[in-house]
């Protein structure tokens, strides 16, 4: 799977060709996605494809901290008898609840161009959105001040040393805090998705699910969690108290684009967010603490899906705007330089110019790169059951004991 995956963000083996749409003229057609940080871009490219193919498209994106959520948004639609043309799935669970709905994409041209589409029992039923990657973004340059090496940012212990350090020189480095962590009710996502992920595959083969699959049965590696938990303590500790308990994601990202932390807590979607805030700095992922032992990698995957609504009047031209993103000069130039997304598709030659994408290609072009596995588990789960917990350890109602006590509970209640 590795290599796979390297295959996908690494090789550029054919040229991008553009040609005219082909989707039928007249209609309209709504797009319904998971990705706010990326919603400018993409209306912006949905007016230049809708002028292209005579086809208007009504695009509509909901999560990620914006103040919906897009499984009850979904829901709603889908009673009003709404539902979307084309819309996104984030994994396995999401596609459960909409299989019904969702049509098999196994002949579409791009399927050979990756080897990161949504399947299941060998068929194709979603369009990867990108390939995406997170560790522990670091200011380079504050780190450098700081005399830390990124490299041997590979396990806890590590961490603990660096964030001391860092702590201690907050006032001559120009910092607010050590790291930029959001835990507040509207950032669950950064918690209780990409954080529960730590515990599920750092420092395991890629696609292994031996940890996932226990915690899905209610067995719980006490070990394991100990030491997570104390990689959480660690993070809530270093962060500013306020951007932890209620700040946005403006507000997180905002703090280091700034300078005025030293990491920050997300993934290669923030490059925008870098570039608009100008920030003038050496920036690169290095590996989450969340072990003792060392995890000498990142995680890399597909963040979501785009699926077509099988019952759709308009699946024609549904799946033309989904060639064109991946086949034309105008759906690659949106995805690689205006969107800032790494191509999950081999034929597309581009790059993004942002350095945390480029950090992910390196991490993996290493074959240095952990799973995502946190859609193993239901939306509901981790929304309405993980996130309130992490945001009370961050709020300090609980303590660390009883962080991985409720967390156990909440496991064995599966």
């Amino acid at each position: 799977m590795k290599r796979l995956i390297v295959f996908v963000l690494v090789l550029a083996v054919f040229a991008g060709t553009a040609f005219a749409s082909g989707a039928p003229e007249g209609g309209g057609i709504t797009l319904m996605q998971n990705k706010p940080e990326i919603d400018a871009m993409l209306q912006e490219y949905g007016a230049i494809w809708s002028e292209s193919s005579g086809v208007d498209i009504t695009i509509k994106s909901v999560g990620g901290g914006s103040g919906a959520d897009m499984g009850q948004q979904l829901r709603a639609d889908y009673a009003a008898g709404e539902m979307p043309d084309i819309f996104t799935i984030d994994g396995i669970e999401s596609y459960k609840e909409w299989e019904s709905l969702i049509l098999d994409l196994s002949d579409e041209p791009w399927v050979d161009e990756t080897a990161v589409a949504f399947t299941v029992d060998g068929k194709v039923y979603g369009m990867p959105v990108a390939v995406e990657g997170w560790g522990m973004a670091y200011n380079a340059d504050v780190l450098k001040a700081a005399g830390v090496d990124p490299a041997s940012l590979v396990n806890y212990d590590a961490y603990v040393d660096a964030f001391a350090k860092i702590d201690a020189m907050k006032g001559q480095l120009g910092l607010d805090s050590v790291v930029s962590m959001a835990a507040s009710a509207e950032m669950g996502w950064v918690t209780a998705h990409h954080n529960f992920n730590s515990l599920l595959s750092a420092g395991l083969p890629y696609g292994d699910l031996s940890v996932v699959n226990d915690l899905l049965a209610g067995n719980v590696d006490q070990r394991r969690l100990s030491e997570y938990a104390d990689w959480v303590e660690l993070l809530f500790t270093y962060a500013d108290p306020t951007v932890l308990t209620t700040g946005n994601y403006d507000a997180q990202v905002g703090a280091f684009a700034t300078g005025k932390a030293a990491f920050l807590h997300q993934g290669n979607w923030t490059d925008p967010n870098m570039a608009a805030a100008n920030a003038g700095f050496d920036m690169a992922f290095a590996p989450h603490g969340a072990l003792h032992s060392d995890t000498d990698g990142i995680f890399v995957a597909a963040p979501s899906f785009y699926v077509i609504n099988a019952e759709s009047d308009n699946i024609a031209a549904a799946k033309q705007y989904l060639r064109d993103l991946v086949e034309t000069e105008a759906g690659q130039n949106y995805m690689v330089n205006e969107a800032g997304m790494i191509p999950a598709f081999a034929n597309v030659s581009l790059n993004p110019a942002g350095q945390l994408s480029r950090s992910v290609q390196e991490w993996a072009a290493q074959g240095k790169v952990y799973s995502w596995s946190q859609y193993y588990f239901s939306g509901e789960f981790r929304d309405g059951t993980l996130a309130p917990i992490y945001n009370q350890f961050a709020t300090g109602q609980i303590d660390k004991a009883r962080f991985m006590a409720l967390l156990t509970e909440a496991f064995g209640s599966l």
